[in-house]
């Protein structure tokens, strides 16, 4: 109960407050059946599997930068589905399925918070809009990968994923370590944007251990989490502060980080972002430098990050103009040629990996 005097004190910059629907709600009115929820636990187990390289397989994360038409996202993941079958001997294909953009300023902030693409906001749509997505995507028979940003969100969505990231711009939030220390999946954490990679160690670490923190529940009520840590972390190297990270000698140099904090020394190589220099593009000549390294014997990468759509490139978000299907709005994407291309280079380095190590490496 507040006083007679609180409204002089609170919310002095707040314009409106809408209720939001509950995980709960939206998980009786989108519910993951048993044979999703299995689909979701060979999923996690296999991702783990490829961490531990108990699977010499390498782990692919690839789609779109992040979700603005999931009609378009669909039938990429229907693409996706074909071509990860067909080089399931020797890549584990997960799709990148985002839905919050972190914004340095200002900006289309991800489809949950802003699915009419017009700053509506209105998030209760955006939330149904993502988990419909999410399980379609699923019922295609391929695991998904989200990152995540705000810490509410994983209960809505959480359920559904297979590998998760926390993002260059919070990997040194205690929050989002966290939350990554309660969450069920593996989880990538990416070196910060100035390139430094000790931070995303650090977090590894803290989120390997037990944590308390405020939360909400399922039902959407306010709690104190326990968690137990999460043993599934890992380093996403990303590049950062005008350099690239994912040539020999940086990986090299993260495994030796790893090594030194008594971490596992695994790493998955995003060839995007810095490592491109946002140009997609040059995402192949990346993929290219890790197949060289997997190829010569490089166990210590487990995967890789590509963004990738149905069409090459990215458009601006222009409400004049109708948008491109199938094209990005936010970071520039491979088109599914190249797509298709690079995974085929990727699955024949692993090959040639798996050729060249003793059976019992």
């Amino acid at each position: 109960m507040t006083t007679p005097d609180a409204h002089r004190v609170i919310d002095q910059r707040i314009d409106r407050v809408v209720p939001l629907t509950t995980p709960a709600l939206l998980h009786h009115h989108l519910p993951l059946d048993a044979a999703l929820a299995e689909a979701v636990v060979a999923g996690r187990r296999a991702v783990g599997r490829v961490l531990d390289r108990a699977d010499d397989r390498l782990l692919v994360v690839v789609g779109p930068c992040s979700v603005h038409d999931p009609a378009a996202a669909l039938e990429y993941a229907g693409r996706l589905r074909e071509t990860a079958d067909r080089l399931a001997d020797d890549l584990l294909v997960v799709m990148r399925v985002y839905f919050e953009k972190p914004r340095s300023t200002v900006g289309w902030k991800g489809l949950i918070n802003d699915p009419g693409l017009d700053g509506s906001g209105d998030v209760n749509t955006g939330l149904r809009t993502a988990r419909a997505l999410l399980l379609d995507v699923l019922r295609l028979g391929l695991p998904v990968g989200c990152e995540f940003l705000d810490p509410i969100t994983p209960q809505y969505i959480a359920d559904t994923v297979a590998w998760g990231a926390i993002g260059a711009r919070t990997v040194e939030s205690q929050v989002h370590r966290q939350l990554a220390s309660g969450l069920s999946m593996p989880i990538g954490m990416k070196n910060r944007p100035d390139g430094s990679i000790s931070t995303a160690v650090d977090a590894i670490r803290a989120a390997g251990v037990p944590h308390v923190f405020p939360g909400i529940d399922v039902s959407g009520t306010p709690a104190i989490m326990h968690t137990r840590g999460n043993a599934d972390g890992h380093l996403v190297l990303r590049g950062g502060g005008g350099r690239p990270n994912y040539d020999a000698e940086s990986v090299a140099g993260a495994l030796d980080l790893l090594r030194a904090a008594g971490l596992p020394e695994r790493v998955v190589v995003d060839a995007s972002h810095a490592n491109s220099g946002k140009d997609h593009r040059r995402q192949p000549l990346v993929a290219a430098d890790v197949a060289a390294q997997l190829a010569a014997g490089q166990r210590g990468i487990v995967g890789i990050m590509l963004e990738s759509f149905l069409q090459p490139g990215r458009q601006e978000l222009d409400p004049t103009r109708e948008l491109t299907y199938g094209m990005s709005i936010t970071d520039g994407c491979l088109g599914w040629d190249t797509t298709t291309e690079v995974l085929t280079e990727l699955a024949q380095s692993v090959r040639t990996r798996r050729a060249s190590l003793p059976a019992s490496a």
